[in-house]
């Protein structure tokens, strides 16, 4: 099974946050589909990265989607304000306690609604929620920070949520983040995927442009 197009979005995490109103424009003009931000709180992630101020001032530089993906204890509180700073997807996680809670939040504000889960997470945690949502976001590398090594058992997952898809007619994007590259990317595509978050393997490149090519030519 393949795709014929699949989408990639940097993770702009691995970026140089000196220059990064160019990055995303190199980015943009380099064939990205979304931008991903990993927004972190320190709590639920043990990483602090950046809030809604950063977000808002990088919105003018691109009109591609934001995946704003909010590693975050209380989302429901965040919501709002990545949303008017520009987020087009909000993508919260399934340990919280105001899961529910947090994807009315973003419904209601008629954005895009994604839910992730941690590698150690049972699958099928999200199982009531994949009638409503538009984006699984399967992690590959336990959350928190950049550069880690891709988990190959999480695979089954992508599977998993390619069967779902198949069986209910959902139409949620499934996205994969950690350790994604040109070695992996194959593989995920194959077993599901159709989205790919990567931060190291497209910023640490010589041609960004290139890098997003490989990608999305292995589909």
């Amino acid at each position: 099974m393949t795709h014929t197009y699949t989408k990639i979005a940097p993770s702009i995490l691995s970026a140089d946050f000196g220059h990064l109103a160019q990055e995303i424009k190199a980015i943009t003009q380099a064939g990205a589909d979304l931008v991903h931000l990993d927004v972190m709180d320190g709590h639920f992630v043990p990483n602090l990265t950046f809030g809604p101020a950063l977000v808002k001032s990088i919105r003018s530089h691109t009109s591609i989607p934001f995946d704003v993906h909010l590693m975050v204890t209380n989302p429901e509180k965040f919501v709002q304000p990545f949303a008017d700073a520009g987020a087009d997807y909000l993508t919260i996680h399934v340990e919280v306690p105001t899961v529910e809670k947090a994807l009315n939040e973003i419904k209601k504000l008629n954005k895009k609604a994604g839910l992730s889960l941690n590698p150690n997470t049972p699958i099928t945690m999200l199982q009531p929620y994949l009638s409503h949502i538009d984006l699984v976001l399967v992690m590959t590398v336990h959350p928190g920070f950049g550069g880690q090594s891709f988990m190959e058992d999480q695979i089954e997952k992508i599977e998993w949520l390619h069967a779902q898809k198949k069986k209910h007619g959902f139409s949620f994007e499934i996205s994969v983040d950690g350790g994604v590259s040109e070695k992996n990317a194959s593989l995920l595509i194959q077993k599901g995927a159709t989205l790919l978050v990567a931060g190291t393997s497209i910023f640490k490149s010589a041609s960004y442009a290139n890098a997003i090519s490989n990608l999305r030519a292995l589909s």
